[in-house]
C-alpha cells in the first residue's frame, strides 16, 4: 500500500474499502468476519462507542488502514498498545497477513476485550504460524516490566485513543530503538500535545493529515529520548 494524496470518500463498507486500499477478497472476507464478530460482541461488551457501529468501516477500520502506508516496508516487530478491540492493530495484521516474517503484539489488559481479540483472530487464521504474519496477544498492562521484557524493542509501535501524547510516549519508549518510529492516531489537539510533550521528551516527528477525519492527525515519532535531568 502506498501513501494516498488527500482525504478519502466515506468507507461505508467492504466493497468501497476494496476500491480504496486495493485489497484482496480474501482480505476484505477476513475483515468482514472481523466486523460481524465485533457487532455481536457489541451487544455485551463496550468495544468502540455505540454511536460509531454504523459508520464501523470508515471511523475503525479504515482510519486503521491508513497507517500501513507510513510504516516501512521491512518492519516485521510491530506492537498495538492498548489494542482494546483490535484498532489499528488487528486492522493493519490482516492487511499485512501475507508479509513473511511479520509479528503483531497486541497488549490489552482489559480480559474481556482479549477474549474478542482471540475469537477474531482464530476465526480470521491469523497467528497460526508458518512465513506469514503471526498475531501475538499479550494480556498484560503495557507499563508492567514483564511485558517490556516479553516485547523488547519493536520496530513500529501503533496507538489508537490511548492516552495523552506526553503519556503515550511514556508507555511507548521501553519499546524504542534506535530505528523504531511510532505511528499514533491522535485528534484535534494533535499540535497542543506535541509542544507538552516536548518538555519531557526529545523526538523527531511528522504530523500526517489523516485520511478519514479532517480533525485528525498521525503523529509520526522516532529518535525517542528523555530529557536528561
Amino acid at each position: 500500500m502506498t501513501p494516498m494524496a488527500g482525504p478519502i470518500k466515506r468507507i461505508d463498507g467492504p466493497e468501497a474499502f476494496a476500491r480504496q486500499f486495493n485489497v484482496s477478497r480474501e482480505t476484505i472476507d477476513k475483515l468482514v468476519t472481523y466486523a460481524t464478530l465485533l457487532k455481536q460482541w457489541q451487544k455485551t461488551i463496550n468495544l468502540v462507542a455505540p454511536g460509531t457501529v454504523d459508520s464501523l468501516w470508515h471511523r475503525h477500520i479504515a482510519d486503521s488502514a491508513q497507517l500501513a502506508a507510513l510504516a516501512p516496508a521491512n518492519a516485521r516487530a510491530w506492537l498495538d498498545l492498548g489494542s482494546g478491540a483490535g484498532f489499528p492493530g488487528l486492522v493493519l495484521a490482516i492487511l499485512m497477513q501475507d508479509r513473511q516474517g511479520l509479528k503483531m503484539t497486541l497488549v490489552e489488559s482489559d480480559t474481556r476485550k482479549v477474549a474478542f481479540l482471540r475469537e477474531v483472530v482464530r476465526q480470521t487464521g491469523l497467528g497460526t504460524g508458518g512465513p506469514a504474519c503471526v498475531v501475538d496477544i499479550c494480556h498484560a498492562r503495557i507499563e508492567t516490566g514483564s511485558t517490556h521484557v516479553r516485547v523488547g524493542t519493536v520496530d513500529v509501535i501503533t496507538a489508537r485513543a490511548l492516552a495523552p501524547l506526553p503519556k503515550l510516549l511514556w508507555l511507548c519508549q521501553p519499546f524504542f530503538g534506535p530505528a523504531t518510529i511510532a505511528l499514533l492516531l491522535k485528534g484535534r489537539d494533535t499540535d497542543l500535545e506535541v509542544k507538552e510533550a516536548c518538555a519531557a521528551w526529545r523526538f523527531e516527528t511528522s504530523l500526517v493529515q489523516s485520511l478519514t477525519d479532517a480533525e485528525a492527525k498521525v503523529a509520526v515519532i522516532s529518535k525517542l529520548q528523555a530529557h536528561k535531568r
